[in-house]
């Protein structure tokens, strides 16, 4: 059999190319001793929470998400729901996160008792100044919407972008004092890992 050997190495040229662009480019994330960017926003009961104001009463736990789609972000915030009184009476105060609208943020307090404030990430700014943030790869965009997972329809204007579900704690000093970052999103830090670190 003859090849033909440009028309073959065409193929292999276009074919890397398909499969590069199916794949996910992941941000790294913010380590422990970096200074924690400021941030503001509305929680799921419309009240304003800013970090600077937070930080005045204790450490900042903050946990990323995805969706309420997302069975292993519900088994984290319902750890922490579960868990709430443990972590604030070390002075601590838990916020989420999420590319999700607020409706979905309904969702999500309704399937996981989440009574901490859970912040809508409007145009994906905390999640890219905390170094989180990324583009869904098309091929996971049409895969998710065989499972009945739509990003536009989840996240609104923010499309298929998702956090890695990151977990910082901010010290007073504005200082990250513990970071957990795995583009695994099944692998999530503990309510454990955090009253260890507070």
């Amino acid at each position: 059999m003859k090849i033909n050997i440009p028309v073959f190495a065409l193929l292999l040229f276009t074919g890397s190319i398909a499969f590069a662009q199916n794949e996910t480019v992941y941000p790294e994330g913010l380590k422990v001793g970096d200074m924690a960017p400021d941030f503001s926003g509305k929680d799921q009961h419309g009240n304003n929470f800013k970090l600077d104001s937070a930080l005045l009463k204790g450490d900042v736990v903050m946990l990323f998400y995805r969706g309420q789609w997302c069975p292993y972000c519900k088994k984290q915030l319902s750890h922490f729901a579960d868990s709430l009184q443990l972590v604030t009476a070390k002075g601590a105060t838990v916020l989420a996160i999420t590319p999700e609208t607020p409706e979905n943020i309904k969702l999500t307090v309704e399937k996981t008792g989440s009574s901490f404030p859970i912040l809508e990430d409007k145009g994906l700014a905390i999640m890219k100044a905390y170094k989180v943030n990324f583009a869904v790869d098309e091929g996971t965009v049409v895969r998710y919407k065989g499972y009945g997972i739509d990003f536009d329809k989840n996240n609104g204007d923010n499309g298929a972008n998702l956090p890695v579900p990151a977990t910082y704690i901010i010290g007073k000093d504005k200082k990250i004092k513990f970071a957990f970052f795995n583009t695994d999103y099944k692998k999530r830090a503990s309510v454990q890992d955090i009253l260890d670190s507070l």
